[in-house]
């Protein structure tokens, strides 16, 4: 066997035999050099002791000295909420912008009696809240403009909508200068067509404004959708046997063929073709909107109203429009203009449900292809048999009816439960309906469809 003797000149690798007269390398994590900054230490690491670390509940933020703190701004709005006084236990006094929302809302939710009484609206220490806005239409349009200042838009149209109910301020809104100020929603359209009895011209031109303003904010928002629900809706209820090619409705041909399918070619031959109705061919529903117009249905009246005039101005759709109380009126030639309906109803009054399902029974003709809606809440002062059996000889003769306990964003309202469960068995369940909810209900009633009822129990 041979050996082989390696060449003594030959360099030897680092790796086998590192040079003894080279210094060991080292590491910057074992020796750092001491001339290089300290590294930032690690977040877990040890704080230095000669330091505190800042309390965020105690040290204001040091970039905004006068920022309160989190325990500052806590006691604000306690106080802001208790309305001052030895009872509220916060011990902080307000001033500037925050005394004059505190007096804002001392003026509506303030409280006085005969043995504590405040020191007046200003927030003051000590003072308890005193209600009161005066009983003149300025001083009201002051404290308006103060709480649109300091309260977003919702807000104000609830402290409006207290305002009204707390301190009896409907008689101020015959006023011009009151009506000015007002922040417009639903709630206050309904006040005023309250009092269109006693509106005084001079204030009339203002009101409708005023409701104006409102109307033209719902159509906005409900019209497109309704419109577009509605009429995907009336060409699906339309079925026509001969249609233009561009109408035909292939899913249900092919399924109405299907005995015909020829399997050599794989092919079904379609004897029947099965299409949509255009739309803008003829009228294809009738609809009757059938509104209660008891003070308690003032929001539905409103909204109602709207989407009247938006299934009016639907040219496959009839729409009548009906209200009533113990007496009935048929506003339907009024529909092109929903503030003309608003102020041809006459809110408040008894109700006879009976007498206004008569009307509507006697403009009905062509009852397959009809939608009758009743909003009403139900409290029945007419005859209550002779109701319930017009209701059933609608729907005997294939009249869709659909009854709402409401029409608003307001959840379900007290409405009477005996005439609601009769008209279920009926197989006209009575439920509340919001205003988004409503273009799905009349799609779903258009199309002899289940209706989509909520759940009563979430609207509460």
């Amino acid at each position: 066997m041979t050996t082989t003797t390696p060449d003594p000149t030959a360099p030897t690798t680092t790796a086998a035999t590192p040079d003894p007269t080279a210094p060991a390398p080292t590491t910057t994590a074992a020796t750092p050099d001491p001339t290089a900054p300290a590294p930032a230490p690690a977040t877990t690491a040890t704080p230095d002791p000669t330091t505190t670390a800042p309390v965020t509940t105690a040290t204001p933020d040091p970039t905004n000295p006068t920022a309160p703190t989190p325990e500052a701004e806590r006691l604000r709005r306690w106080r802001l909420v208790l309305g001052g006084g030895g009872a509220d236990g916060t011990g902080c006094a307000l001033s500037g912008r925050d005394a004059a929302m505190d007096g804002a809302l001392a003026s509506l939710y303030g409280r006085e009696n005969g043995r504590e009484k405040g020191r007046g609206a200003n927030g003051g220490e000590g003072g308890r809240r005193s209600a009161g806005l005066g009983a003149s239409a300025p001083g009201v349009a002051r404290w308006l403009g103060d709480i649109r200042t300091y309260f977003p838009s919702s807000v104000v149209q609830v402290m409006q909508r207290d305002a009204i109910d707390r301190l009896g301020l409907s008689a101020l809104l015959l006023e011009p200068e009151m009506l000015a100020a007002v922040e417009a929603d639903v709630h206050l359209v309904g006040t005023l067509l309250s009092l269109n009895k006693v509106m005084p011209e001079t204030t009339r031109e203002t009101a409708r404004a005023v409701v104006r303003k409102v109307v033209e904010q719902l159509e906005k928002k409900l019209a497109q959708r309704t419109r577009a629900t509605l009429t995907g809706a009336l060409d699906r209820s339309a079925r026509i046997s001969r249609p233009r090619h561009r109408d035909i409705d292939w899913d249900r041909t092919i399924r109405a063929n299907l005995k015909n399918y020829l399997p050599e070619y794989r092919t079904v031959v379609p004897e029947r073709l099965i299409g949509y109705g255009r739309a803008a061919q003829s009228v294809k529903k009738d609809v009757v909107l059938c509104i209660d117009q008891s003070g308690s249905m003032a929001a539905s009246v409103v909204y109602a109203s709207v989407f009247g005039a938006v299934l009016a101005s639907m040219r496959t759709l009839d729409t009548r429009l009906v209200v009533f109380d113990t007496s009935v009126v048929d506003l339907t030639d009024q529909l092109d203009d929903p503030v003309d309906v608003l102020f041809g109803t006459q809110l408040g009054g008894g109700t006879d449900i009976n007498r206004a399902l008569a009307y509507c029974q006697s403009r009905i003709t062509r009852p397959a292809e009809t939608v009758v809606v009743l909003i009403s809440d139900l409290y029945e002062g007419g005859i209550r048999d002779e109701m319930l059996k017009r209701v059933a000889a609608m729907k005997a003769s294939g009249v869709q009816f659909v009854t709402l306990l409401a029409l608003s964003d307001e959840g379900t309202p007290a409405y009477d439960r005996e005439h609601a469960a009769a008209l279920a068995a009926l197989g006209a369940p009575a439920f509340a309906c919001t205003p988004e909810l409503f273009p799905d209900v009349m799609a779903a009633a258009i199309e002899k469809r289940p209706l989509p009822i909520p759940d009563m129990a979430e609207q509460r």
